[in-house]
């Protein structure tokens, strides 16, 4: 009886170890929301901070999604596929994640990895349409274009209007030299979002592997019209002036692109091919040194990694 009334006047008769408990879910939740509240207003290095706190105190699914969110948008990408692991271990019919997953290894250039994810997804359910997507689009990065061809018809199968799978679709088929169907699949896609850039760039090449020159021309002019500072516009335009015979207004175009953006390193590079075959062996040659200290990993760089030559006997001996 003693007891009883102890516990009725006092309050409580919580043990230690429920305290604890109670304890821990409010620091969890503290931690959690907080990280979420930072997240929001773009204080992302907190946020993730706060939710590796609430980790440590609960194995949560949701938190780690947010963490694995977090992560990837500050370019973590090796801590954010940790996390996913994570996730797809702890809930492994969670297909949504695995499809997550899968998207963050193909930014990584993970090819295997986003096919055995997504095959996993599509034993799961076939149909949903981003697995087969993004199966397709590994397979893609693989050279592998038979399987890819498949997995993106199957995507527009399963949902006819999906503009990037027939924007991939059109780059496989153009990589297996059926432009006319290529074009077909462009102009389905151009029907869906008629403002695409990287639409209007491929059918520029298109146009080109059929010697339709100034289609191309058009393509890519009408995508500067839309973006004066799209790289490829320019990039793709100057070749195709090149190709034409008309190095010097290629010369004129990448000056017009470096005044706008003075770090363009592949105007650099290309700008220094036109001068090349506009006789200019020394403004090409100082165009080339500034393309590889803009860009020491690109291209131009690796085109003499081990040489022992100048830059000018590259350029007259046309590595360049």
């Amino acid at each position: 009886m003693g007891n009883f009334f102890t516990s009725l006047f006092s309050g409580s008769s919580e043990s230690p170890e429920e305290s604890k408990a109670k304890e821990d879910k409010k620091n969890f939740d503290i931690f959690k929301y907080d990280g979420v509240r930072a997240q929001k207003i773009g204080q992302v290095t907190y946020a993730i901070k706060c939710f590796l706190e609430a980790l440590k105190i609960q194995s949560d699914f949701e938190t780690m999604g947010y963490l694995a969110v977090a992560y990837t948008s500050v370019n973590q990408l090796e801590e954010a596929s940790q996390v996913y692991d994570q996730m797809v271990e702890a809930e492994p019919d969670h297909l949504s994640t695995w499809i997550t997953r899968a998207n963050l290894a193909y930014m990584m250039e993970r090819y295997e990895s986003v096919i055995e994810g997504t095959t996993y997804v599509i034993e799961k359910d076939n149909t949903l349409a981003n697995a087969f997507y993004l199966r397709g689009k590994a397979y893609q990065g693989l050279s592998d274009l038979l399987n890819a061809l498949a997995d993106l018809t199957r995507t527009i199968a399963l949902k006819d209007d999906y503009t990037e799978a027939y924007l991939s679709r059109a780059e496989v088929l153009l990589g297996m030299r059926q432009a006319d169907e290529a074009l077909t699949d462009v102009e389905k896609a151009l029907e869906l979002s008629p403002e695409e850039e990287a639409l209007y760039l491929l059918r520029g090449q298109i146009h080109e592997s059929q010697d339709n020159l100034d289609a191309a021309h058009e393509d890519y002019q009408y995508v500067l019209d839309l973006n004066p500072f799209n790289e490829d516009a320019y990039v793709m335009k100057g070749k195709l002036l090149i190709k034409q015979g008309k190095p010097a207004e290629a010369a004129d175009l990448f000056t017009d692109a470096i005044e706008l953006k003075p770090d363009f390193a592949k105007a650099f590079a290309e700008r220094g091919r036109a001068y090349t075959l506009l006789g200019k062996s020394k403004e090409a040659l100082d165009d080339l040194k500034q393309a590889i200290e803009l860009d020491p990993q690109g291209e131009e760089a690796k085109k003499i990694e081990g040489q022992h030559t100048n830059f000018d006997d590259m350029y007259k001996g046309g590595i360049f």
